[in-house]
């Protein structure tokens, strides 16, 4: 997870948004929570702007559950979850109620023939049916605020399941109550540790085996409030439960392993509420190899797969992508319990000038500061550490120092170091004469200092007594069992406080009535349909947006004097509603400077055309504009989050070197910057080989501009090509050449 920056306008920056309608974007920090009247806030799409915090008091501890089909007969599947469900609400002091036609007792507890005849309003009942459907309306009437259900055959299985679940999800809607399921676990029941103290991981899972690891981490000390296994989220989903952890004090860390997100900008709300809260996401989102299922006609659409999508919404607002179930919890773990950093640096410690190289490399390359120490430190260092040993950063003790009154030394002065957050300290293997007593130094100066000591345990045994009783008997040391785990965790503890430190939530600024821009645009909107080059730069015009000057004609005579009145050289170009990269049809001439050439030109682009049977609005004659930096601005319609808008490296280069950053809206001045910054190709605004840095302010304004398009027209558009964007030196601007858009 990379932290954010954040700019403010430029006064011609503001000026120039304002031009176009719009309101600017200000530097306003904001975490607070949204009022009450800001909870049914509507962006200009009619989208809501804060997520709704769904009250799971009563779900994850309810005062009373009826359990639907509860069974003490053996043998039978029922009953051992019958009988799970009696010692979990026996722990959580809950009443339970057993449902079945048929008996009169279950384990001794009276049993009731019908949801009716439950002797009290419940707050939670279980389905133990096969088809959690004719229930639902039941628990309705009995006004039941939560269900679960356990149920399969549902969307899991194919159309026939995915129709069943469409079925139950609009009963439950008609009901009123909440529905965990179907095809969930007992995972929310499980037993948790109260002996364990601190900040908790609450965990959320659609693969109720997949959380294992996490829950087993109470087995290290490390404490576990919640598990929420969704299932297949016919009802509450990942969503809801993100929300409701963000709130609640005892949760220092959400973990999460996603199969599939519900609704991308619900997921996109309850992140932003954690972020505000500064509760960390750690998720495990599967799906990395997805290309997309849709067909793009745009260079945008062919850049960004879907997984794309959901790896920069997740950067964006804040929630931390690991790869593997061992970093889901080590890295949660770490963010639920370590404070915040007082600096960035980072120092390797260790008894072995190869173990501190090999860890350095590998934090450095990860985008770990290892600043050097100052000579002032390295001397008091050398105190206790023989002069020729390095301890710049990494500091190499040479073994000997840790086994007496030496090694705390070390340990304290190291971080006494204002420029250090956090200590490092790889011990590869057990050798107790030495590894001991410096496992029991990190730990005493853990508890006296402020600051992060990481230990990465790298003895594959894990039942040496340093490991087990010294290392993980400490709340204050973070232990690990491999190096990259320890560099994923660290980075991300790092990389979150940063953004959490500047988070300003876009939801605050969205826009929420629709600027003049927009009335202009839907003039030009044609449904079903994709826009000549010439309409389409009409749109672009519409939000302010730069386009050379061009003239559209249908006679060569017309184009002589249009190039007379745009000037020479220019640029000639087909222009019609089913052109989209025309090139390939030899449909543009450039570098036109004679009348001659114009009239050849025209005739030649017609009989193409012609020829091609491709219908034509006219030919366009363009300012020719050469010198700058091309690039692709764009936006395209993703299944699950709506609207993105993405930037990259432009011209012939676009689908070459597939170059991109990707947003989802909305997003301010800083995502847009950001997004350069993402480009491998960044330098080329810089300037290289003495070109001119480009008009990065302008390529800004042209990204939240396009966003601007995305918010408003998000309905209707389906495609937004605009490449190449020529990117003129600073303070010039930059020009749109080319423009396709695509409606829906």
């Amino acid at each position: 997870m990379l932290g954010s920056t954040h700019g403010t306008l430029t006064t011609d920056f503001r000026a120039r948004v304002e031009a176009c309608g719009e309101t600017p974007r200000t530097a306003v920090h904001s975490t607070a929570a949204p009022s009450a009247e800001d909870a049914v806030a509507l962006d200009v799409s009619g989208r809501p702007l804060y997520a709704e915090v769904p009250d799971l008091d009563r779900f994850f501890r309810p005062e009373s559950v009826a359990v639907i089909g509860a069974s003490d007969a053996e043998g039978r599947p029922n009953t051992g979850i019958t009988r799970q469900l009696l010692a979990w609400a026996e722990r959580v002091g809950a009443r339970i109620h057993p449902v079945h036609p048929t008996r009169a007792t279950v384990f001794g507890l009276p049993c009731h023939a019908s949801v009716a005849d439950l002797p009290e309003q419940v707050d939670l009942a279980v389905l133990l049916v096969g088809d959690p459907l004719p229930v639902i309306e039941e628990l309705a009437e009995a006004k039941v605020k939560f269900a679960v259900a356990f149920a399969s055959g549902f969307a899991e299985t194919g159309d026939a399941g995915a129709a069943a679940q469409a079925r139950l999800s609009a009963a439950v809607e008609r009901s009123g109550l909440r529905l965990l399921g179907p095809n969930t676990n007992l995972n929310a029941f499980e037993a948790f540790r109260d002996d364990l103290d601190g900040p908790a991981i609450a965990l959320i899972t659609q693969s109720g085996h997949q959380g294992r690891p996490v829950y087993t981490l109470q087995e290290l000390g490390i404490r576990l409030s919640h598990w929420a296994p969704t299932g297949n989220e016919a009802d509450l989903e990942t969503s809801d439960f993100i929300s409701y952890f963000a709130e609640r004090p005892e949760v220092g860390a959400i973990a999460c392993y996603v199969e599939g997100l519900k609704d991308g900008r619900s997921f996109l709300l309850a992140a932003d509420r954690a972020a505000r809260n500064g509760v960390p996401v750690v998720a495990v989102k599967v799906g990395r190899t997805e290309t997309g299922a849709r067909m793009a006609a745009s260079h945008t659409g062919k850049l960004t797969g879907a997984d794309t999508v959901v790896d920069a919404a997740m950067r964006q607002f804040g929630v931390i992508r690991v790869d593997g179930l061992d970093e889901l919890q080590d890295t949660a773990a770490l963010l639920a319990r370590a404070r915040k950093p007082l600096a960035d640096g980072v120092v390797v410690y260790s008894i072995s000038g190869g173990t501190g190289a090999h860890f350095s490399d590998l934090a450095t390359e990860a985008g770990l500061s290892l600043p050097t120490l100052t000579q002032a430190k390295q001397d008091e260092l050398h105190q206790w550490i023989p002069e020729y040993l390095n301890v710049a950063n990494p500091v190499d003790n040479g073994g000997h120092p840790v086994g007496d009154w030496r090694g705390r030394k070390i340990i304290d002065a190291i971080l006494a170091d204002p420029s250090v957050g956090v200590l490092i300290c790889p011990i590869t293997g057990p050798f107790p004469p030495m590894s001991d007593k410096l496992a029991q130094d990190l730990v005493d100066a853990a508890e006296q200092s402020d600051k992060l000591i990481c230990v990465i345990w790298g003895s594959p045994v894990g039942t040496e007594e340093a490991y087990r009783t010294t290392l993980l008997g400490s709340s204050r040391v973070a232990t690990f069992r491999t190096f990259g785990n320890c560099i994923t965790a660290v980075r991300a503890y790092l990389g979150h406080h940063r953004f959490t430190a500047s988070y300003r939530s876009p939801f605050d600024e969205a826009p929420r009535t629709p600027s003049p821009s927009y009335r202009k645009a839907q003039a030009l909107m044609r449904p079903g349909q994709q826009l000549s080059e010439h309409a389409a730069k009409q749109l672009l015009r519409a939000y302010g947006i730069r386009v050379p000057r061009e003239q559209l004609v249908t006679s060569a005579a017309a184009a002589v004097r249009a190039a007379g009145l745009v000037g020479y050289p220019v640029v000639m170009k087909a222009s019609g509603p089913q052109l989209g990269h025309k090139t390939e049809l030899g449909l543009v001439k450039i570098g036109l400077t004679s009348a001659s050439q114009i009239r050849d030109a025209y005739r030649e682009l017609t009989d193409i055309a012609r020829y091609e049977s491709v219908p034509l609005d006219g030919i366009l004659v363009c300012q020719m504009v050469e010198r700058g930096v091309e690039m692709v601005v764009g936006v395209t319609r993703d299944d699950l989050f709506g609207p993105t808008v993405t930037v990259g490296l432009g011209g012939v280069l676009v689908e070459v070197l597939r170059d991109a950053a990707v947003r989802v809206p909305p997003f301010g001045e800083d995502q847009a910057r950001a997004m350069l910054t993402e480009l491998r190709g960044h330098p080329l605004l810089e300037g290289v080989r003495g070109a001119p840095p480009a008009d990065v302010d302008a390529l800004v304004e042209v990204v939240l501009r396009v966003q601007r398009m995305a918010l408003e027209l998000g309905d209707v558009l389906c495609e937004l090509d605009i490449n190449p964007l020529m990117v003129l030196p600073r303070g010039q601007g930059a020009v749109a050449l080319d423009a396709l858009a695509i409606c829906r």
